[in-house]
């Protein structure tokens, strides 16, 4: 049998618009099993899943992102190869799910 919240998709599926350390924008798009991909330069591939109010993406980088929700709006926190998520993040930005 499945479970219910196993069958309820999570809201962080979808298309994210970010930025990255430089401020250009791109888009991370995280599906529902688990998949993550970035349209940066280096086509980031990687795993995430929700823990929370926020989605935890590893990429093949070595980098960690974290979309984290706050009030009605949406924060990106990067991390680099390493690094403690309880430390200030590399890079941070809005992000804006536009799918």
């Amino acid at each position: 049998m499945t479970s219910l919240s196993a069958l309820a998709a999570s809201a962080f599926e979808g298309v994210w618009k970010v930025k990255d350390t430089a401020g250009k924008p791109f888009e991370i798009t995280l599906s529902s099993g688990g998949a993550a991909k970035a349209t940066r330069g280096e086509g980031m591939t990687g795993t995430w899943k929700e823990e929370g109010d926020a989605a935890l993406i590893t990429w093949n980088t070595g980098w960690t992102t974290k979309i984290t929700k706050q009030g009605n709006q949406y924060h990106k926190a990067a991390y680099r190869k390493g690094q403690s998520l309880d430390a200030a993040p590399a890079n941070s930005s809005d992000a804006q799910k536009v799918k």
